[in-house]
């Protein structure tokens, strides 16, 4: 029996190679465009297609400088203009639509930007998938949040997000559209421009942490490369099992639920290791204005789009990603510190000259 056994064994394994390699040669060939591929999440995701091996073409508007950024074919072609970008993208399997107007100019321009990106998907024949949010689900929202779960949004952005996905949803029926939302808490890492940078991190080097809520309410977190990479590997799921979805999914990605405290035990190391607090010292705890975001609102449009989610750092909210692991098993998953440590050091920070300490007596 071993004589035949080895042989047998020796053929298994060529099958199984032969069959990563079939697999890395149609995710070469497989295309995935990006829009608004300049963007944080956009960048980010754009990384972690080229690096699973998939062609990515990243769309930014016209004029736009394009990053230096190795693997990634830029089109400086205006959403807009479906048949012009179509023709460029010829072939692309995947459309993400990263694109993210500024906080004021949100109601007036996401949806427009939605019903370009389903003409686009639809002209292409490709999967569309979009990075959702939980404001869809109001400040009556549950502790766990799943695919299900009632969507009641009392603000103007999470409206906007609720008629997002409705279009999504009834555009497949409509067409031959299939499309995807992968929904997920407040992204940190991969750059600026979050309440990561803006809120909790922005005194660390200070050795103060500034948090926007109630200190023991646990609030949805997702470090960007964790959630681009789930954004691959649900693609490519679904070029590899179509039969597995239908014209429209919603998924939900856990990342992080996390309370102040929390924030304080993987930020205090790091504080420490890099001088920003003694040795024995803690960091101190600040508070958002809120009520200055409240007064100054009609002036000023990004305090009122931020007081406006307040809420959300005063209810207590979590994802369920039973479904997702389904599909693609376990999420992307970085430790908490870890990925605390990548995302201070894509803002520069470690680079912050030591705050001046009184280290404690010897």
């Amino acid at each position: 029996m071993q004589l035949w056994c080895k042989p047998i064994d020796f053929t298994m394994r060529a099958f199984a190679i032969a069959g990563v390699n079939r697999y890395r040669e149609k995710m070469m060939q497989t295309a995935v465009l990006i829009l608004g591929a300049r963007g944080r999440f956009g960048l980010a995701t754009a990384r972690a297609f080229r690096d699973a091996g998939w062609r990515v073409l990243g769309q930014l508007r016209p004029g736009a400088t394009a990053p230096t950024e190795p693997g990634i074919e830029w089109l400086t072609t205006d959403l807009r203009d479906t048949q012009t970008l179509a023709l460029a993208a010829r072939g692309a399997a995947v459309v993400v639509h990263a694109i993210n107007p500024p906080y004021p100019r949100w109601e007036r321009e996401a949806l427009l930007a939605m019903q370009h990106s389903i003409r686009l998907a639809t002209a292409l024949n490709a999967l569309l998938m979009l990075p959702g949010n939980v404001y869809n689900f109001g400040a009556g929202m549950p502790p766990v949040l799943r695919e299900d779960t009632l969507q009641q949004a009392q603000t103007r952005k999470g409206r906007v997000r609720i008629a997002m996905e409705q279009r999504m949803s009834e555009a497949g029926k409509d067409s031959q559209l299939r499309s995807v939302v992968i929904r997920a808490g407040d992204f940190f890492g991969s750059g600026k421009g979050s309440w990561f940078d803006l809120a909790v991190t922005k005194s660390l080097h200070k050795g103060t942490l500034s948090y926007p809520g109630a200190w023991d309410v646990p609030t949805a977190w997702a470090y960007l490369p964790d959630l681009a990479k789930t954004f691959e590997r649900l693609a490519r799921q679904a070029q590899l099992e179509p039969d597995r979805f239908s014209s429209f999914e919603t998924f939900h990605f856990k990342g992080y639920s996390l309370t102040g405290p929390d924030w304080i035990a993987a930020l205090e190391p790091l504080a420490r290791e890099h001088g920003w607090l003694a040795s024995q010292a803690t960091l101190k705890r600040g508070a958002m204005p809120w009520w200055l975001f409240k007064a100054l609102g009609w002036a000023v449009p990004l305090f009122r789009e931020l007081a406006e989610m307040q809420y959300l750092w005063h209810t207590p909210h979590a994802l369920a990603n039973d479904k997702l692991q389904a599909l693609i098993g376990p999420e992307p998953h970085t430790p908490l510190t870890q990925a605390a440590a990548s995302a201070l050091a894509d803002l520069g920070l470690f680079g912050h000259p030591k705050a001046e300490v009184k280290h404690a007596p010897a």
